[in-house]
């Protein structure tokens, strides 16, 4: 999918204080993990504006943590159609925010919104459910999905980045 030498991944859960924020800090660290934080930028966002400016549900950040994954920088802003039009891979966490995005995107962008969860089909559930209104364990189920999902997206990107030709 990727055009250039970068590919871009852009994450995207209602509010961007659970999902998508998680989301982002877990594929972060399997790309530096990797090596290949010069090649693959990622960011997340939120449909809705309800939270922008303000950092990840402290329940998030606190399961992230428990893992070795950093979410206390990031912060919560809206998703645009200049986002959907940026990024290679934009990813929703459930069919709602999906549709969202494919109201936001230009007509020739309307199938670029996925599921992250079509990363990692073998798991049996196609959506990521928020967490937000339960207890902890929803936090936990939500880690599972992103690790499982994030594993398979990064290794179909670099599948698709391109090599970079030799001088």
């Amino acid at each position: 999918m990727p055009t250039t030498t970068k590919a871009t991944v852009l994450f995207v859960c209602m509010g961007n204080i659970c999902r998508s924020p998680t989301a982002e800090a877990v594929f972060r660290k399997l790309v530096i993990d990797e090596g290949l934080e010069a090649h693959i930028q990622i960011d997340s966002a939120g449909t809705h504006a309800y939270h922008i400016g303000n950092p990840p549900d402290a329940r998030s950040t606190a399961t992230a943590l428990r893992r070795g994954y950093q979410m206390d920088v990031l912060r919560a802003r809206q998703v645009t159609q200049a986002d959907i039009q940026a990024f290679d891979y934009v990813l929703a966490m459930d069919r709602d925010n999906a549709a969202i995005l494919r109201q936001l995107a230009p007509a020739e962008l309307q199938e670029k919104p996925r599921l992250l969860m079509s990363y990692a089909a073998d798991y049996g559930i196609d959506e990521v459910p928020d967490p937000y209104y339960g207890g902890g364990q929803g936090f936990e189920q939500v880690l599972d999905m992103i690790e499982e999902a994030s594993a398979s997206l990064l290794a179909e990107i670099r599948r698709n980045l391109p090599r970079p030709q030799k001088e």
